[in-house]
């Protein structure tokens, strides 16, 4: 019984860490392709939006880390 408990202990961090990743790794693809469809956008949509050109510009070329 003390072999299981250690071993699920012992696994349970590297787990948690693995879904952090996996989680962080899905919003950076996110950011990436919304604000690659964000370029695509004409002016009436970026209109339609709320959005300038020149703010949906600036979203665009930020890097996909940055929120």
């Amino acid at each position: 019984m003390a072999d299981i408990s250690l071993h699920f202990s012992s696994k349970a961090p590297l787990a948690g860490t693995f879904t952090a990743f996996q989680q962080i790794f899905q919003t950076w693809r996110r950011r990436s392709h919304e604000r690659q469809e964000l370029t695509k956008l004409d002016h009436r949509a970026l209109r339609d939006l709320g959005l300038s050109e020149g703010a949906a510009r600036f979203e665009a070329n930020k890097p996909f880390w940055r929120d």
